[in-house]
């Protein structure tokens, strides 16, 4: 399939040597776009600016929700054919934008109309239990997703694309998201500045998720038996964050103890109709572990 003002570079197998070349170096990908501006759950600013880099090589385990995606996307992407006749959905590869070759997407499929029309994009997402995602035929996908269409639809330079999730292994959604030039801009931006400060170089400042702290611990090469003199300031809020830490955890054993106690030897226990948490024993009865309802904590912090 053409596309005037995008590059097919090549279709590459996932994994690959050549498609981690296509993605490396001086570029931002579709997948990269909401971690350089802090929105994406599994990559923080630092963490990537890092790989890119060079200072730390990029880890990826595929899990087991990453390897059954994988497995179910042509299986969604038939079904969603079989629904919509009016598009030709086809497999595609990796693209650059046609001003821009830093600028990267590989789209899960192509659609191209029966009658002629614009070619539209395909992403396609599994999910547990849909977080995130809104009513179908609406526009709501959680935002790291957002972020990832709207630079698919700037790289290649159309202006629609449809989004299909299959929640739970059995209830499928479709989305429409039209391209927003606004936020298409903001996201180019965006990624331009956090290429120059890989260039120059200039990390972005730390911040408080995993993948920040996973990559802070991995990149000295080594150690000395040295003292080092740090600031007085990063030193104070260092305490600050471990003593507050510290409290908090007594509060939450302080409050799990009272949940127990008030569960006698229940295995679940609800509050108001809405259940709390469950615990987990051991061989010879007694608790091994008290796990809060996900779905009690969501309602809870609204």
């Amino acid at each position: 399939m053409r596309i005037p003002k995008a590059t097919l570079l090549g279709v590459f197998e996932p994994g690959s040597p050549q498609w981690d070349e296509a993605r490396s170096g001086l570029t931002v990908t579709a997948t990269e776009a909401a971690a350089v501006v802090g929105l994406s759950p599994w990559t923080s600013p630092f963490s990537l600016w890092h790989h890119k880099a060079g200072t730390v090589a990029r880890q990826v385990e595929p899990n087991a929700a990453m390897r059954w995606g994988n497995r179910l996307e042509p299986v969604i992407a038939d079904a969603f054919a079989e629904a919509h006749p009016e598009f030709s959905v086809e497999t595609t590869g990796t693209w650059a934008n046609g001003d821009r070759p830093w600028q990267r997407a590989t789209p899960d499929r192509l659609l191209a109309p029966a009658d002629g029309g614009p070619v539209r994009l395909l992403e396609i997402k599994t999910s547990r239990f849909g977080d995130g995602f809104g009513p179908a035929d609406s526009d709501e996908v959680p935002v790291y997703y957002r972020c990832q269409v709207l630079w698919q639809l700037d790289t290649l330079s159309l202006s629609e694309a449809r989004v299909v999730v299959l929640i739970g292994g059995q209830e499928e959604r479709e989305y429409t998201i039209a391209y927003d030039a606004e936020e298409a801009t903001y996201l180019r931006e965006q990624a331009a500045n956090f290429l120059d400060g890989v260039r120059s170089g200039t990390p972005p400042p730390l911040d408080g998720t995993t993948v920040t702290y996973d990559t802070v611990r991995r990149l000295p090469d080594g150690v000395e038996d040295v003292v080092a003199d740090i600031d007085p300031g990063v030193a104070e809020e260092y305490r600050a964050a471990v003593l507050a830490h510290r409290r908090a955890e007594e509060t939450k054993r302080r409050a799990a103890a009272a949940v127990l106690d008030a569960m006698g030897n229940a295995k679940k226990c609800a509050a108001d109709g809405r259940m709390v948490a469950s615990r987990r024993t051991k061989p010879d009865g007694t608790t091994l572990a008290l796990t809060p309802n996900p779905t009690y904590l969501k309602a809870a912090a609204i």
